[in-house]
């Protein structure tokens, strides 16, 4: 795969980073004629694939199966669940590496001569040095060098007891215990999922807020639930210290001894070394580039980037599109084309899950709400709970967002997603056929009310909520 000769290279567009973005920038740049490279140092797999998405969700899905069990009662079914932490661990890493073997067989594909394992350093605009002593000159650059966590400093002493979802994945058995620091996204994933399978887990969060959520109605019902099979700290100040080969947690009066740490205070661009100062380029406050989200290029250089490294929308999706804008834009240089963006889509998996998309709600926004603790399939699942608020704007109602939580959200968040990319109003979206019984038709009374507030019409296929539903 990866090119081991020791001359001086030249191409047209040199993408640094072969992950999620770095990919899709040169597979775009080389479709529209570009001579590429593709610099990684590893050429490991993608964030995702590694780390990310698709080792937690198998995580979280285990974490499920357990819940589902215990939830059997309610159907008459006494069941328990006989947890083999061994068996959880070992299939997560199974599965994890046959995401990981697809991902590495895409660098086997690219054409010879094309990927590069080596560190690669600017030396100017258009110029980068490797490690192995060799100077690649290129018409453009595309930086995709992904993201790495953040560790804070009193944490890192720690050494074996501290994971990051870097390491979480390796452990060959559930811990008994298990603290949290930071309540993200991906830490709440992962802290439901370990208590889901039994482990006491205690989640330690400098702010008021979690998981990103926006809405304070959804927030609440958020912490809610996660507060069913967890300890939430909030507003607090976390500090560790070492006791029998675990760490004791520290907070405003309290302490606690766990066997691990999952540190989840979020990823940073992994910048450090790449010589952006050789660049000319401006900077922002966290040593990122200056960039156009519409056109991914820093500045007017010849210099572009995408992915997790700009610290935007670190999500799959968006890395891949930002790599192919890039990409092109890249090859066709000085022709810099803008490209309107993906309407902001974020899902957070926990159990039920939770969606935010669009815009979030303003002054003059109209909410439409939809609770779950009484919709007819819901209950028929067991799962009755949640709520849906939709935003739209006046005069006609038309959708702008949502920030929602319940059964089976993480697929209706597609549905509102398309009705506002397309624009359509709360009558449009209601216009609909929607199926009975499902989790979608729980979405009425919120259009519904929309419709109420802004004096819009009720579609006339709308019949109503069936009777007992």
């Amino acid at each position: 795969m990866a090119d081991t000769t020791t001359a001086d290279l030249t191409c047209d567009v040199v993408v640094i980073g072969a992950g999620t973005a770095g990919l899709a920038a040169e597979r775009v740049a080389r479709s529209e004629g570009a001579r590429t490279l593709l610099i990684d140092d590893r050429f490991a797999g993608t964030t995702c694939a590694t780390v990310g998405c698709m080792p937690s969700k198998l995580l979280i899905t285990a974490g499920m199966a357990a819940q589902s069990i215990r939830r059997a009662e309610v159907f008459g079914i006494d069941a328990t669940p006989r947890i083999d932490g061994k068996r959880v661990m070992q299939r997560v890493r199974c599965e994890r590496d046959r995401f990981v073997a697809a991902t590495r067989q895409g660098f086997d594909d690219l054409p010879e001569g094309v990927a590069i394992k080596a560190c690669a350093r600017f030396t100017g605009p258009n110029t980068l040095v490797l490690d192995d002593g060799r100077i690649v000159s290129a018409r453009t650059v595309v930086i995709a060098t992904g993201s790495k966590p953040i560790i804070p400093e009193p944490f890192r002493k720690f050494g074996d007891v501290i994971d990051t979802n870097d390491t979480i994945f390796e452990l060959d058995e559930l811990p008994r215990s298990l603290a949290v620091i930071g309540a993200g996204a991906l830490g709440l994933e992962l802290a439901q999922a370990f208590a889901s399978l039994g482990v006491e887990v205690v989640v330690f969060e400098h702010g008021d807020h979690v998981g990103g959520v926006h809405d304070p109605v959804v927030e609440a019902e958020l912490k809610r639930i996660l507060r069913r099979c967890m300890t939430l700290h909030l507003g607090v100040d976390a500090s560790p210290s070492a006791e029998d080969g675990g760490v004791v947690i520290n907070w405003d009066g309290g302490s606690q001894r766990f066997d691990r740490v999952l540190v989840s205070t979020g990823r940073e661009p992994k910048l450090d070394g790449l010589g952006l100062d050789q660049t000319g380029l401006a900077l922002n406050d966290r040593g990122v580039p200056i960039y156009d989200k519409s056109t991914m290029q820093c500045g007017d250089a010849p210099i572009f980037i995408a992915g997790d490294a700009d610290a935007d929308r670190s999500v799959l999706h968006e890395a891949a599109n930002e790599g192919a804008i890039a990409g092109r834009n890249a090859a066709c240089f000085p022709n810099v084309e803008a490209v309107e963006r993906d309407l902001p889509f974020t899902i957070t998996f926990t159990d039920p899950p939770v969606a935010i998309l669009g815009e979030p709600a303003g002054e003059d926004s109209v909410i439409g709400c939809a609770p779950y603790d009484d919709q007819g399939r819901a209950k028929v699942m067991a799962q009755a709970e949640g709520m849906v608020r939709i935003y739209a704007s006046r005069p006609d109602g038309r959708l702008t967002g949502a920030a929602m939580i319940g059964p089976g959200m993480d697929h209706i968040a597609h549905l509102l997603a398309l009705a506002i990319m397309r624009g359509e109003t709360a009558t449009g979206l209601l216009a609909l056929a929607f199926y009975h019984p499902t989790l979608e038709e729980g979405l009425k009374p919120g259009l519904r009310e929309i419709c109420h507030e802004v004096h819009a019409p009720l579609s006339q296929r709308d019949q109503g909520i069936p009777p007992g539903a």
